[in-house]
Order: C-alpha cells, then structure tokens, then sequence
C-alpha cells in the first residue's frame, strides 16, 4: 500500500535537489511521490491526478512559486503547498504565506524539517478529509459499508455512530485506541478498521498484557541468527508480519515502561531494529490498539507515558458497555442461540423466552462475552429443545442474604441512623444522585442489583446514571 494514498508532488528545477529530497521522503516512509523539473507541468499534472501535497522550490524558471500558489489556489484550494525557499528569499516566502501556503522551509542539506512539514501538511489533509466525511455520514444517517460490521450484532445508535466515524478513519495512517471494558469487542471493531483500510496486509492481533520488555521485543521486531543463547534461526516479528496491513495490540494500557519507549518509536519514525540487528527497519503498518482502562485513568496514570498516549489517541473509539445497549441483549441472545443449535445440531430451544426475560435485567460485568457463555451454557446442558434456566436465577436475582450482605457497609460506620444529614439540607435532585451513587457503589456497579435496591427499574436507574455522568 502507498504512503501518502494520493502521491505527493515535488517540484524543483534542480535535478539533485529532487533526488535527494525524493530519498529523504522515502526513508521516512513516503514512497507515493511524483517528481517534475518543470513547473509548467503542474496543471496538467493535477488534471490527470489527485495529490496529497505540494512541495515546490520559491524560484524557478517559468513559473514562481508565488504564481504556482495562484494557480493552484484557484483550481485546487484544498491542496496544501509547501515553499522551498533560499536563505535570502524568506520575504516572499512570507508572500507565498499570505497567499495561502501551507508552510515554508529553508532549502539546506538538513531536510529533517522539510520531512516532518510533509508529514504534518498530509496529516491535516487526512484530518480535513476526514470530518467531511464524519459530517456528511452523521448528516445523512448512513453507512456505506454495511458488511464491514456484518460481525457486529447491534441496533444502538451509539454503535451505528461508532461504524460512521470508522468508516471516516478507517483509511489514514494514524494509529487508534479502542477503549471499552472488557468483552465489548474491540477487537471486532480493529477488524472492522482493518477490513475497511483497503490494505492488502494482514491482521496481526497480539495481547502484549504481562510482556516484559524481551518478549515484547522478540515478539514484535523478530531477532537475528545468534542474537541470544537459542537463537538458531532468524525469526520475524509481528511487525513485519503485519506489512502493508494492520498490527493490533491488545491490553497496551498494561504495557511496560520500556515497551512503550519502543513503541512510541515506531509510532513517530516508523521504524524498529530486530534483537541483534544494527540495521534500522521501515514499517508500513497500520497500528491499532485497545485497552480496557479508561483514557483518564491512562492520561493521568504514573505508569503510563503521557506522549505515546496522545501519540496512539489519534483517533479514538470508546465501545460503550452491554449495561448501556439494553436493545442489544434480544439480539445477541438469539445470535449465540442460533450459534450453539447450530454447533450442537440440535433445535432451536422452546423456552428461549425464559432467557430473554432472566437475561434482560442483568448489568453483565463481563458484557457480550459475558452474555455468550451464559447462553452457550444454558443451551448446551438443556435438553434438546430446552434451555437450562435454573443456574440464572440465583445470577439474576440474588437472594435476601445476599442482598443483605451487599447492604452490610451501611452498618460499619456504627451509625445506626439509615440517614444522616449535614447542617445543610440537600436539595431531592441531590438526594436521588446520592442514593444512585451509593446504591452502585454496595452493588459493585450491578445495575440490577442496585435498581432493586432503591425500587426502580433498572432502565431509569440507567438513565439517572447517564445524567450522571453527562
């Protein structure tokens, strides 16, 4: 897959000068690039092709890049142009600015700078690209690849936003974090990013929770031939594995400190070294990540570094909890009922309605994957045609002890009032947030647990907890 997907055009009447900014630009990772040493050939360029970027020196026989920035500004306004100018040209640079380019640089042998002002202009080319399509999907309620969720099991609008803005993203380079907790199906959704990419690569999942940082290293950028005491053979890593497509990383919220020196590396430079090897690798993949932390807890952790967590937030998806896509229960259930019929060869359960009914209140802990292996197991020790029901009870309605011993916190404090208050009465609005808070807080986040305890449903405790945090 090219890097950018539309080539960046570079334009410069020195022959050398365009060798060797083009070998710059390569090593850095950019090998979709057209060069011309003529500027008159600009406009029929852009005729023909969709560029990403421009990239033109201030002086040149022809055409100026003052006049080129005319010319194109007119026919294509949304592609950004970056002057090359010499050391004593930098006023019409300041021209070419006002005009409407998108950045200048002093021509030197040092081309680090001119790299990275490439690299950021195609970047905020992407991000333009992006919010016309997030605005023009959210406007119109609609998907263009339906198929690419066909895995996903969901009528919540908040996952239907979700598919929209992957959808949006799904072809840049830019890493994404994927957040949720656990059994929400990140990684259907990091397949989902993948399949919509368009890259002729791999998917490569790994789960890097409780790597040290050896393993880390062997598993992602591979060793040589006698890099340590076993290595017989080369070995490659998940890196190079993932070329041209896409490398997940599972649980990256729990990766060690110097892991995560190394990955903030290959996220910024696009590069890795193999253990034993002192020569540099380029890498193309596309790096997505999940994490069952949420991003405060990862933006303000001690542990965590603070620039790879913005460097991997690029884009972000949070995956909301089964507890809040009540719609979604029904269909799941009856999904992994068709899956488990189907295994065992055996019929569709009479009863399924006792599942759907036992099921709909709990607040899943574990979420879909919760879900799926209580119904798996439900079907699979029934009879044929029956579910087993019996072991959901005590799951889904705990008895009197048990709601008893989660109310027992109340007595450890020694005040033997049910309710005490300050020398200042809140307000009932305030009184009901208390309440809620404290019922979850006894019933370890269990909606339904704490629905019953305060003696509502648990869809209103819901929409309390939504006020809540909005």
């Amino acid at each position: 897959m090219k890097n950018p997907k539309n080539p960046l055009l570079l334009v410069d009447d020195e022959e050398s000068w365009l060798r060797s900014f083009s070998l710059a630009l390569r090593s850095a990772g950019f090998d979709n690039l057209i060069t011309l040493s003529d500027p008159l050939q600009v406009a029929p360029t852009l005729a023909e092709t969709e560029v990403e970027a421009i990239a033109a020196d201030m002086a040149m026989p022809g055409l100026s890049g003052l006049e080129l920035i005319r010319t194109v500004g007119r026919a294509n306004p949304e592609i950004p142009i970056i002057v090359i100018t010499g050391i004593n040209d930098v006023e019409s640079a300041v021209q070419c600015i006002k005009e409407g380019a998108f950045d200048f640089f002093v021509k030197t042998s040092d081309k680090a700078s001119l790299v990275s002002g490439v690299r950021h202009a195609v970047e905020i080319r992407q991000l333009k690209r992006e919010n016309i399509s997030l605005r023009s999907r959210f406007l119109d309620d609609t998907l263009e690849n339906p198929a690419a969720f066909r895995n996903i099991v969901t009528a919540s609008k908040s996952m239907r936003s979700i598919f929209q803005y992957v959808e949006a993203i799904s072809e840049t380079q830019q890493p994404v974090l994927i957040t949720g907790e656990s059994g929400v199906g990140k990684e259907l959704i990091a397949r989902a990013v993948h399949d919509l990419s368009g890259r002729k690569g791999e998917f490569v999942a790994v789960n890097v929770a409780g790597l040290d940082e050896n393993i880390f290293d062997d598993t992602l950028f591979g060793h040589k031939k006698g890099a340590f005491t076993g290595a017989a053979t080369s070995r490659p890593g998940l890196v190079e594995k993932a070329a041209d497509g896409t490398l997940f990383l599972d649980e990256v919220g729990d990766l060690a400190h110097g892991s995560q020196i190394k990955l903030l590396r290959l996220l910024q430079e696009r590069e890795y070294r193999p253990i034993g090897s002192d020569l540099t690798r380029k890498s193309n993949a596309r790096i997505v990540t999940a994490t069952n932390k949420s991003s405060a807890a990862l933006d303000g952790s001690d542990t965590f570094r603070s620039d790879l967590y913005y460097r991997l937030k690029a884009h972000h998806i949070h995956v909301p909890p089964l507890r809040n896509r009540p719609a979604d229960i029904n269909l799941l259930i009856d999904r992994f009922i068709g899956e488990i019929c189907s295994e065992l060869k055996r019929p569709f359960p009479d009863n399924a309605d006792e599942l759907f009914n036992k099921l709909r209140d709990y607040a899943f802990p574990g979420n879909v994957r919760e879900l799926k292996m209580l119904v798996f197991d439900a079907v699979s020790s029934g009879r044929p045609g029956q579910a087993n029901t019996a072991q959901l009870e005590e799951l889904t309605h705990p008895k009197p002890a048990d709601q008893e011993r989660l109310c027992a916190t109340a007595s450890k404090s020694g005040d033997t009032s049910p309710i005490s208050f300050g020398t200042t009465l809140p307000s009932m609005k305030q009184v009901g947030q208390y309440l809620v808070c404290e019922a979850m807080k006894r019933c370890h986040d269990n909606q339904a647990q704490a629905a019953r305890m305060i003696g509502i449903s648990r869809q209103a405790l819901n929409k309390r907890l939504q006020k809540l945090e909005s």
